[in-house]
């Protein structure tokens, strides 16, 4: 049930986040994470549909989780409760700057400081991905603000979008990617895959390589995430979508009311505003999450024994294809 006020309820749980009023930061936060996150990239075995790409939420904001660089280990994690990068490594380096309002060009210099500092020898690729105009990170003074707490509270919508995210994961039995946060898109997603082939995407998004999005979508998927907005849609927003979309997707019965689909997308879209505002935001989020794959699992004719119950806390799931 959605509340009948007009305005989201002011909640430390689901924070306001209005990309108009930290448009700014966010653009240059996107560029800081694709730097940490090219950082990773370049130290990891390429695995299936880019998930060694990935950053994760964690404790105090976002991080790459452990990545091997030779015989040792490196983390580098963006704390937003410190408003510090941290770069860690297993041989004991503990490193890192504050992150205040910096240039990226000046960021991506510190960064590859800290890394030297620590040992670790690595080359990342210097142009930005899935942005407009992009500007070479060496090159970019441009881009500089950070309001530290806008991030923080981009981080807080983050903690709780990644629980419902692996709530809703646990009811699915076949493949799907782990809960993550892409640096290109600047999303946090989660993915099922139906076990089947795709048919060649033609690629052509910009700023991502043909190569990299086909192996993305080789195979049939139901993908749902979380993006704070960008300059064409400037609003916080949930996103469902499938590839290949089936036919009749666009017109399926979809829940909440909120949620619609935007044909100039190609995804069914619920505001954020309207999870933040609702009596019990979980369960409007779920709704859309679990009404959006049925649609396209129903209509593509996925196998109906891939589906399942909702996880519980210390609760095995029985077998024999019991839920």
């Amino acid at each position: 049930m959605v509340s009948t006020t007009t305005q989201p309820r002011a909640t430390s749980t689901w924070p306001a986040l209005e990309y108009l009023e930290w448009r700014d930061t966010a653009a240059t936060l996107q560029l800081w994470t694709q730097i940490v996150g090219k950082v990773r990239l370049a130290l990891s075995p390429w695995l299936n549909h880019g998930w060694h790409v990935p950053l994760y939420v964690n404790v105090h904001g976002l991080g790459t989780s452990a990545v091997h660089a030779g015989a040792r280990v490196l983390e580098i994690d963006f704390d937003f409760v410190r408003h510090r990068l941290s770069v860690r490594t297993s041989e004991g380096f503990d490193g890192g700057f504050a992150l205040e309002p910096m240039s990226v060009a000046t960021f991506y210099r510190r960064v590859m400081a800290e890394l030297a500092r620590a040992g670790v020898e690595v080359t990342i690729d210097l142009t930005p991905n899935e942005v407009p105009e992009p500007i070479r990170f060496p090159d970019d003074e441009l881009h500089a603000a950070y309001d530290a707490s806008a991030a923080r509270a981009f981080w807080h919508t983050l903690v709780q979008v990644d629980r419902v995210f692996r709530l809703f994961r646990t009811s699915f039995l076949g493949k799907a990617s782990p809960v993550h946060f892409f640096w290109g898109s600047f999303d946090l997603a989660v993915t099922r895959f139906s076990g089947r082939t795709a048919p060649l995407h033609p690629g052509g998004i910009p700023g991502l390589a043909d190569t990299v999005t086909r192996e993305a979508y080789s195979h049939e998927v139901s993908s749902a995430g979380f993006w704070p907005g960008n300059a064409a849609y400037p609003h916080a927003a949930f996103f469902s979508y499938a590839y290949p979309g089936p036919e009749g997707f666009s017109v399926a019965s979809v829940e909440p009311a909120e949620a619609t689909w935007v044909e100039a997308m190609g995804e069914w879209v619920l505001p954020y505003d309207a999870v933040r505002a609702a009596a019990d935001p979980d369960a409007m989020l779920l709704r859309f999450l679990e009404t959006t794959y049925r649609a396209a699992a129903t209509l593509a004719r996925w196998d109906p024994g891939l589906d399942g119950a909702l996880g519980v806390a210390r609760r095995p799931r029985a077998l024999g294809g019991a839920p």
